[in-house]
């Protein structure tokens, strides 16, 4: 590929997960892969050592650009960009358990990754697993990502997570509160927040209009009040307002059959009202190919859905479908942004 053409490729900046897992082989994997590569251009951050490992175990050897952290990124490589940030000694990787060297690793990672977006030097960011107790030994403050990347690139907007399988995306109202917390949290401005959110995203992934379908809360979304009006007096009249916007928006429906419309194709999305309601579904349709995007930020941040996979770390077997996935998407939206700037 000429220099003039790869210059027109969007930037995905790459961090590489939690060490003790399958996101070393994932990462090497995910890099060797032929379309893929020609897709987009790489800057990969994490320990050049552990990559390596990454790529035993896949049985790969990849050209890629190793430079130091102290060293400027090129614009012309001609192949992924690694950084070496030299940041766990591979003598301390342990295998299959969540450490703090880990975390310590996988946060600079990401952050670094996050950074590199933020200054408009990638156009999406993607990683591969965490592991959350090791991301909380080394950042005590951890609560999950979007908290992680509110902080470090100083972002206060709304942002929220979904998932998504194939052409079927999954948006939520509440995240990672306890159960017991979710109906207080349920009000018309954090669903019309919600359906904001699920709309811009949407339209960033090629959605013109999106067509999204909201869940209720209670069962049979409230059967008409017998079983609550939380649809009644805060949900449906949320519907209304983003119709009212020019959404393409219908319910409440029932959320143990919504899904199955969507499904068959009727939504491009469903936006349910708390983090497992979506979850359940979207993983028994597909745990092996979903995707978790974050959306909000000034750049589209993917993932695979899965975790780390620490029964397998090592043994060169992990399954690179959510992983293809999630950068198949990270790329799309990527591209869509980068197209969208030029022609403003």
């Amino acid at each position: 590929m000429d220099i003039k053409a790869q210059a027109s490729l969007p930037v995905i900046a790459v961090a590489m997960g939690d060490p003790s897992g399958i996101s070393p082989e994932l990462t090497a994997r995910i890099l060797a892969e032929p379309d893929l590569s020609k897709a987009a251009r790489y800057i990969v951050f994490g320990d050049y050592r552990l990559f390596q490992l990454g790529a035993d175990d896949a049985g790969l050897s990849l050209d890629l650009h190793v430079i130091r952290e102290s060293d400027a990124i090129p614009a012309d490589a001609g192949k992924p960009v690694f950084v070496d940030l030299k940041n766990h000694d591979p003598a301390d990787l342990q295998r299959g358990k969540a450490t703090l060297a880990g975390g310590k690793a996988a946060t600079d990672n990401f952050r670094r990754a996050l950074r590199l977006a933020a200054s408009g030097q990638a156009d999406a960011v993607f990683f591969t697993p965490f592991n959350k107790a090791a991301m909380r030994f080394a950042y005590p403050g951890y609560d999950d990502e979007i908290r992680f990347v509110r902080d470090a690139i100083d972002f206060e907007g709304p942002a929220s997570e979904f998932n998504v399988l194939e052409k079927l995306w999954n948006a939520r109202v509440t995240s990672h509160i306890p159960l017991s917390e979710v109906a207080q949290n349920i009000t018309q401005e954090r669903i019309l927040r919600a359906l904001d959110l699920a709309e811009k995203n949407l339209r960033a992934a090629g959605f013109n209009p999106p067509r999204i379908a909201v869940a209720g809360i209670n069962p049979h979304a409230g059967d008409g009040g017998n079983f609550g009006r939380d649809e009644i007096e805060t949900i449906e009249p949320a519907v209304k307002a983003a119709k009212a916007k020019g959404y393409v928006v219908e319910g409440p429906f029932p959320s143990d059959t919504v899904f199955l419309r969507a499904k068959n194709g009727d939504f491009d999305a469903v936006l349910t009202m708390y983090h497992d309601q979506g979850q359940i579904a979207m993983k028994l349709m597909g745990f092996d190919r979903g995707v978790t995007l974050i959306g909000g930020f000034p750049f589209p941040i993917c993932t695979p859905a899965h975790g780390t996979a620490y029964e397998i770390a090592g043994k060169g077997i992990a399954n690179l479908g959510a992983t293809r996935a999630a950068l198949s998407l990270a790329i799309k939206m990527a591209s869509e942004g980068k197209a969208a700037r030029k022609a403003a």
